[in-house]
């Protein structure tokens, strides 16, 4: 376990602060989000030197407290109407092959923001025939008649993420619940075969490796696809304590584990964040 006051060297990162300034600028323009700046992923310089962005839609306040999350939270924005089409013109001016929409947990819209989704996949498909869409849900209350909006829009992947163990879910995702999660991704895998299907988890919260493969073998029941692991990092003192800083052998390990029981395709490494090489991962899941 390395010392928690010491950022091991496989954790750090730098990048282009020009790139960076300049997706963000056009992000501004347009007032899109994107749930890179917003959770503070480490990535962020990497995907953005790559005109690669994970777009968050309705807007930046999450209606949920996660401890481990460092979306804003507060009173909610109203939605912006002309989202999907502004969103839908960025994908375009960026040139994306793949693009991933995710966005806050609204619980105070009547269908958890599904039909926003909808509107938002269609109107990137007018403008993009050639780019394949990831959308990264949150668990719309379990509602089967809300995720059939979503599924109805026909994305090709449809992530939901678990986020950690279930053991921990009271401490780290207290509105939320492990078994309704992982029902979503079986109705969404049941209901609409073809749909790639995803979920991912964080590490270095106290779970256990046994706990870790426990979410695996929930995760294959419900039919999922791909798997993302990688490492929490506290973005600050009034999130959840970070337990340790898992080193790079043991994600190695989770991956060999993962691949081993059967999905199509595991990503798995420190600084892996759920929207990570994403084109990637749809092009491993199809030809699996």
């Amino acid at each position: 376990m390395e010392k928690m006051d010491k950022r091991p060297d496989w954790l750090k990162v730098s990048y282009n602060k020009g790139a960076v300034d300049e997706i963000s600028n056009l992000m501004a323009n347009l007032k899109l989000n994107t749930v890179c700046k917003e959770a503070n992923c480490p990535n962020l310089g990497e995907c953005y030197k790559k005109n690669t962005a994970t777009f968050m839609i309705l807007g930046s306040i999450c209606t949920r407290h996660c401890r481990f999350c460092n979306v804003s939270k507060g009173c909610v924005e109203a939605v912006d109407p002309n989202e999907p089409q502004h969103l839908a013109e960025v994908v375009k001016k960026l040139g994306l092959k793949h693009v991933v929409i995710t966005s806050v947990t609204r619980d105070d819209l009547e269908d958890g923001g599904a039909a926003h989704f909808a509107k938002t996949i269609q109107a990137v498909r007018e403008l993009n025939l050639a780019t394949t869409i990831e959308v990264l849900i949150p668990d719309l209350k379990g509602i089967v008649a809300h995720l059939d909006i979503v599924i109805k829009a026909n994305p090709e992947v449809i992530n939901h993420n678990i986020e950690t163990v279930k053991s921990l879910y009271s401490k780290v995702r207290p509105e939320a619940d492990y078994d309704r999660s992982m029902y979503v991704l079986k109705y969404v895998k049941d209901k609409a075969h073809h749909i790639l299907t995803k979920t991912g988890i964080m590490v270095g919260l106290g779970e256990t490796d046994e706990q870790v493969y426990e979410v695996m073998d929930d995760s294959l029941k419900a039919g999922c696809d791909i798997f993302t692991i990688g490492q929490y990092l506290r973005p600050s003192k009034l999130h959840i304590e970070m337990k340790e800083y898992v080193k790079p052998e043991k994600f190695v390990e989770y991956k060999r584990v993962g691949e081993g029981k059967g999905f199509k395709y595991i990503a798995s490494s420190p600084l892996v964040r759920s929207s990570y090489n994403a084109g990637e991962a749809i092009n491993m899941g199809k030809e699996r």
